[in-house]
């Protein structure tokens, strides 16, 4: 009985000892961004052995059948929004992991001649990292919108912004101005080159932007890098998200151009090289923009440099440049890319890139970007310098729609319309945004000057999006006091924000938006919009409160008849006459109050 005892003892004890420890894998949230560092060779921005160029960082993430390759980048010191370290031997990754569950990863550093050029690593090299492979744990998000975190992944469906895992779609508006928003002081090595007193752009001095106004709208809690810088950039994307507004337009390479002020590069002379900690710095609002429901509207080019990289090809310096920007900032869920403001041959930028060209870009980065965010081109304001690049485009399946600028806002609806049809009738449904508006020396101006925005209102805001427009974002003019470079309040068009965010909530509140079509015939005045789903519902935009006829000859049944207030916004309201009926053509009654010249949105649901 004794011998059997200590048998047993040892036997369990035998046992124990081999028992695995449970591993508990680190947890992250579904759609917020996993970072991880891997230490690598240790190097610097300007090392002779180029570390932008001569090395690659691909990352593989698994979940199930579910796989995604992502680039990363060098990273210096891992830290170098704080220390503004160009030199070390880190190596980042970001990636949004779009399921919960276990996923596992595994990092390959390649190393050899342009290596962040190829796809072919037959013969390349690679470089131990630590921690090379590993596994983490995601469960699901718990933020709420308006944070993009507790939305997911923002694309381009049917046309219009589209959450795909949330399953709804997403309307857009908001800040075209100032374009050079990354011209800001407490970024790393940030300075205007050169200022311009040049007829036809906005004029600047040696300055670029502080946000000071913009100072008290940051909060405790908000990031900051290197003992509070930041707070005023931070402090201006509250301010916009606050108004509701969902969207901000910035260039990320304006050298050549307007503001000469804004690269991602070390020095402006060098594209091969790329600046850690400025870039990090970019990181930080862009993620802030994120959290807060602000779209990142990233323009790559401006039409006075967009020849500048490889002669306007997609070369190793177009390549570079793009993919950079992909590895850094492409893990963001609602972002668009935009190849370029005012892209292609005008008479007053005859060197451009021509056809080829921007189709070469355009296929290159929806090879390149694992999240399939939306790509867009930034149009001329007029034909036929627009129609003569448009033409020979509409129907290209790597370009997902147009960011239009138009000169004169009373055409800016019927531009949208015929581009729209001409996508479709090509067999690709453009997705289109109002993203500048005229004139090129007006734009948007300041409250001050305008109360009520009233042809803004009417003609672009309401009428854009009642003709099939995905969003809008407004310019703020190169001739005002507050102008497209030198903004520094976007308290200047206050006003602007909440006639936009009005429309927006309508929009989102009261449209099957995604599944209506214009057809402003069927209002009895050449001045009104008619946006509809046949035979179930129809927003009606009248500028006055004249007598209004609507034709429902091709409707049936009953109509229950509201309306909304554009100057006001709030609740839908009722007017003189509360159901229509199918049929025949029907008079829409008066407004809920009747005044010389006050704008109403009457809305028709099929009872």
């Amino acid at each position: 009985m004794k011998k059997l005892s200590i048998y047993v003892l040892i036997l369990l004890l035998f046992s124990c000892g081999n028992k695995k420890k449970a591993v508990v894998l680190e947890t992250h949230q579904q759609w917020h961004t996993v970072t991880l560092p891997f230490e690598g060779p240790d190097t610097n921005e300007n090392a002779e052995d180029n570390p932008f160029l001569n090395y690659k960082l691909s990352v593989e993430f698994k979940n199930e059948d579910t796989k995604y390759t992502i680039r990363g980048f060098y990273a210096a010191d891992g830290d170098a929004d704080e220390t503004s370290s160009d030199s070390g031997g880190i190596w980042q990754v970001r990636f949004t992991p779009d399921k919960v569950g276990e996923w596992s990863y595994a990092a390959t550093l390649y190393h050899g001649d342009s290596v962040a050029l190829s796809t072919d690593y037959g013969s390349v090299q690679t470089v131990d990292l630590k921690n090379a492979s590993g596994k983490f744990q995601v469960i699901p998000s718990d933020k709420q919108k308006p944070d993009f975190r507790g939305q997911g992944p923002l694309v381009n469906k049917n046309g219009y912004f589209y959450f795909k895992d949330a399953d709804t779609y997403w309307v857009k508006g908001g800040a075209d101005s100032p374009e050079n928003f990354l011209a800001y002081e407490d970024f790393d090595e940030t300075y205007r080159m050169q200022s311009s007193s040049d007829d036809g752009e906005a004029k600047t001095d040696n300055s670029i932007h502080k946000y000071i106004p913009h100072l008290s709208d940051w909060e405790v809690g908000d990031p900051t890098w290197q003992n509070g810088k930041g707070k005023a950039i931070i402090g201006a994307v509250n301010y916009l998200a606050s108004k509701g507004m969902n969207a901000v337009y910035f260039l990320t390479l304006n050298i050549l151009g307007d503001g000469k002020d804004v690269w991602p590069y070390r020095t402006p002379d060098d594209f091969t090289r790329f600046d850690v900690s400025k870039l990090e710095q970019w990181e930080i609002v862009f993620e802030h923009m994120q959290s807060k429901g602000i779209l990142i509207h990233l323009v790559l080019q401006e039409t006075e440099n967009e020849t500048m990289l490889d002669g306007g090809d997609t070369g190793p310096l177009r390549q570079l440049y793009i993919n950079e920007l992909i590895a850094r900032f492409g893990h963001h869920l609602a972002m668009n890319f935009n190849l370029g403001e005012e892209n292609g041959f005008a008479d007053f930028t005859p060197i451009a890139q021509n056809d080829a060209q921007r189709r070469a870009m355009t296929t290159f980065i929806k090879e390149s970007d694992p999240y399939n965010h939306p790509l867009l081109l930034h149009t001329h304001s007029h034909e036929p310098a627009r129609e003569n690049i448009l033409d020979s485009i509409v129907g290209f399946k790597d370009l997902d729609g147009l960011s239009l600028q138009v000169d004169k806002r009373e055409g800016a609806a019927e531009v949208v319309e015929t581009w729209k049809r001409k996508a479709r009738d090509a067999g690709h449904e453009w997705m289109i945004t109002m993203d500048e508006i005229g004139m090129w020396h007006t734009g948007a101006v300041s409250d001050s000057l305008d109360a009520h925005h009233d042809t803004l209102r009417r003609y672009v805001l309401w009428g854009t999006l009642l003709s099939g427009a995905a969003g809008v974002e407004w310019y703020f003019g190169a001739n005002n006091r507050y102008h497209d470079l030198n903004t520094e309040d976007w308290r200047t068009r206050d006003r602007l924000w909440e006639l936009t965010e009005f429309a927006l909530t309508f929009f989102r509140d009261n449209l099957p938006y995604w599944e209506m079509r214009p057809e402003h015939g069927l209002v009895n005045s050449k001045d009104a919009y008619c946006f509809h789903k046949e035979n179930e519902v129809y927003a009606v935009y009248l500028p006055d409160s004249a007598a209004y006829t609507i034709d429902l000859a091709e409707a049936n049944g009953e109509f229950e008849l509201l309306w909304f207030n554009p100057l006001k916004g709030g609740e839908l309201q009722k007017g003189t006459i509360e159901v229509l009926n199918g049929g025949s053509t029907q008079s829409l009654g008066n407004p809920p109050t009747v005044e010389a010249n006050q704008d109403w949105v009457a809305l028709l649901k099929k009872k």
